[in-house]
């Protein structure tokens, strides 16, 4: 791999890590359509780190509050009587439980990551996987736009309770499968549990770090070998991991703006067009899955 296509890949890794429209796909489909060699799932999994930094920048007080909450909060708040506890206080209580929520949330996919990792780092990066994934999401999605857009109240961050992680936790676990996307299905798990899209994006970012960290360090110390062999391979690692930092965080607060006004229509559309193209390709001879 050259610098410019490390340099590349990082690009296509920071805007497409917090869009829903799937990182890995991306890293997958654009090397296959210039006729790279697969990056594979270490070197995807290790340059999401930088993206991870762009969460924890940019979400900085937001993560802030929520371990000192879990540090100095974590008695349940009094039954009944919540009017004892002051404004600090029960701010602090909410921090800790979000926190014990994301981690909650998080049990899922590195329970099943580690069941299926072999077939996630193998048969699971088919281009035909990565196609009907790409598809099968989009129109999930669309289901929940629908049904987000017929309720009368939708819910804020400070509403996000137990079962919301659980959900979103388990659909975070359908992103193993290339092409699914985190946010997309942690955002549309959202969406179902009647959260708002600002709060479900911002929800699906917060509860991406434990299991985004986990990868990329399990799979830079188990491919070392492999991935620091050589001098350019370094270079091509840190360039890429550097440069999905600084456009994932453009990317973040590009998406949390723009969800502010607007629906997820026009990236349920992208899907749903990349998914008739690459299957075209592929039924075509023009790509090999």
């Amino acid at each position: 791999m050259t610098l410019w296509q490390a340099i590349i890949l990082g690009i296509v890794q920071g805007l497409t890590e917090f869009l829903p429209i799937s990182s890995t796909a991306h890293l997958r489909i654009i090397p296959a359509l210039l006729g790279w060699q697969d990056p594979g799932a270490a070197f995807t999994a290790v340059i999401q780190l930088g993206t991870l930094v762009a969460v924890l920048v940019y979400f900085a007080r937001d993560i802030a509050d929520i371990v000192k909450g879990m540090c100095g909060c974590s008695r349940p708040a009094p039954s009944g009587r919540d009017e004892v506890l002051t404004a600090t206080e029960r701010r602090g209580y909410n921090e800790a439980r979000l926190g014990w929520m994301i981690a909650a949330g998080t049990v899922p996919v590195v329970v099943l990551g580690l069941l299926f990792k072999h077939h996630i780092e193998s048969t699971l990066r088919s281009l035909y996987v990565i196609t009907f994934a790409m598809i099968g999401l989009a129109l999930v999605l669309a289901l929940a736009e629908w049904f987000e857009s017929r309720r009368k109240a939708l819910r804020g961050m400070g509403e996000v309770g137990w079962l919301d992680a659980i959900v979103v936790g388990c659909a975070q676990a359908v992103a193993l499968i290339p092409g699914a996307s985190r946010s997309g299905c942690t955002i549309t798990g959202a969406l179902f549990m009647g959260l708002n899209r600002e709060t479900a994006a911002r929800f699906s970012f917060l509860l991406s770090m434990p299991a985004v960290f986990a990868a990329g360090l399990f799979e830079l110390i188990k491919a070392r070998h492999e991935l620091l062999n050589t001098q350019s391979n370094v270079v091509g690692l840190i360039a890429a991991t550097v440069v999905s930092f600084v456009v994932g965080y453009a990317s973040i607060a590009f998406l949390l703006g723009y969800l502010k006004k607007h629906t997820m229509w026009v990236f349920i559309v992208y899907r749903l067009l990349l998914g008739a193209a690459l299957l075209g390709l592929l039924s075509a001879g023009k790509l090999h899955p």
